[in-house]
């Protein structure tokens, strides 16, 4: 059934009191960041911008995520290069922790949130997407996925598709 109604023996059928809204909200709530992320496009702090907007060209992406040992230090935007390229550096010498957003300023979700408190971030700050993060004690973020507008989209579409 569809939640909406249910069964019992020697009473039939019955309304359960949902609608067909609560129940989609419902499933919604009930899928992971785990189910739906995609890899993410990660760089060192060290690396140049020219190589970072090159990487964002080839995996076509809209942003990348920065780190630094291993942990994630910021996330760099379009928007970001396109201020460091108007500003007249030298892309080749300059380094993307010089241009980027630096943690805690960094948006993130770990595996176990559901993608409604994914996109409701994505929404109310903004971006384009989330770095999906696993917290190692004393340590920092390490970075396990992303989650993007096209992600959200994409599970929108499955679930009307009924997949």
């Amino acid at each position: 059934m569809a939640g909406i109604l249910d069964a019992r023996p020697k009473v039939g059928y019955f309304y359960t009191g949902k609608t067909h809204l609560s129940y989609i909200s419902e499933r919604i709530r009930s899928i992971k960041v785990s189910d739906v992320k995609s890899v993410p496009v990660v760089v060192d702090e060290a690396t140049s911008i020219y190589d970072s907007i090159v990487l964002m060209f080839l995996e076509d992406v809209g942003s990348i995520f920065v780190t630094n040992n291993g942990y994630l230090s910021g996330v760099v935007s379009r928007k970001d290069f396109i201020k460091s390229a108007l500003g007249g550096m030298d892309l080749n010498k300059m380094p993307i922790g010089m241009i980027m957003t630096r943690m805690p300023n960094v948006i993130f979700v770990k595996d176990d949130d559901n993608v409604l408190e994914a996109a409701m971030k994505l929404i109310d700050h903004e971006i384009d997407s989330l770095p999906v993060v696993e917290e190692e004690k004393g340590k920092g973020y390490k970075v396990i996925g992303r989650v993007t507008k096209t992600t959200i989209t994409r599970l929108f579409v499955e679930l009307g598709k009924g997949e």
